[in-house]
């Protein structure tokens, strides 16, 4: 199914499969492409509107009749951390912080391969090859950096996060970790560093991807102050969390037709590449 807007990207809807965050439901995304000379301008614009990036392409959940999903990102103004995160920060004080280009390397996908295999082994990444981790990490058309984070003493590879720098935040596109030290909360340690890397930067915001409730695996992202979520059209405040409903309902989203001639567009007719 294609959908178009005129002087536009076409957008398109992928086959409905498994949801990895709610089970017995089935999940379908809007995307498109991410390419050409406006490629960081579209980029922008539409994780403003609640999208995310993967390589080259741009998507958004559309399912059916969930509408679970919702962008979450941090206003670095507004966060706090808590007494558990600031003993996570302390406990994660022997790290090494370095961001570099998005080059992929042995150690990294050594990290990456410990991380799945541990933590996510029958998800939908689980079989990725080496050559399938460089261009997850390698094929962007935007601006992106890889953070990796190392032992100060001996050097060790603990965490990497690939990171894209939109022009109001810091867009945390997948992150990994030492799965064998669930005392230092790597996690949510990279998430505390980057509202960190961000206020240095003077960028308001950190995008961490979606926020689903009901789901075990999404369920620390409102742990944060200071979160946002994107919701009836607009970014605000998660408030209570249990405000949200999962329930399933036919009307729950607009038909795709409907999502695609909302979406704000950048007008790019005028500007140089």
């Amino acid at each position: 199914m294609r959908h178009t807007l005129p002087l536009a990207p076409q957008f398109y809807v992928t086959a409905p499969q498994p949801c990895p965050y709610l089970e017995g439901r089935m999940e379908r995304k809007l995307f498109t492409a991410l390419q050409g000379d406006h490629a960081d301008t579209l980029n922008d614009a539409l994780s403003h509107q609640g999208f995310r990036r993967s390589q080259n392409v741009l998507y958004r959940p559309s399912c059916s009749d969930c509408a679970a999903c919702l962008s979450a990102r941090i206003d670095v103004s507004k966060f706090t951390p808590t007494k558990g995160q600031k003993r996570t920060i302390r406990r994660n004080a022997h790290l090494a912080r370095r961001a570099t280009s998005p080059w992929a390397t042995e150690d990294q996908f050594a990290l990456f391969r410990r991380y799945l295999d541990t933590r996510h082994a029958d998800g939908g990444m689980a079989d990725m090859d080496v050559f399938e981790f460089a261009a997850m990490i390698e094929e962007t058309p935007i601006r992106s950096r890889v953070v990796e984070y190392t032992d100060k003493e001996d050097h060790t590879l603990i965490g990497v996060a690939l990171t894209d720098v939109l022009s109001d935040g810091l867009s945390m596109v997948y992150s990994f970790y030492e799965p064998d030290l669930p005392r230092q909360s790597l996690g949510t340690y990279l998430i505390l560093d980057h509202i960190e890397i961000a206020r240095e930067a003077g960028l308001p915001y950190v995008y961490l991807g979606y926020w689903v409730p009901g789901s075990p695996k999404m369920g620390y992202k409102a742990r944060f102050s200071g979160l946002e979520v994107y919701f009836g059209g607009e970014w605000q405040p998660i408030g209570d969390p249990d405000r949200f409903d999962t329930a399933r309902h036919p009307l729950s989203t607009d038909p795709i037709a409907e999502q695609v001639s909302n979406i704000s567009l950048p007008d790019t007719r005028n500007s140089s590449g």
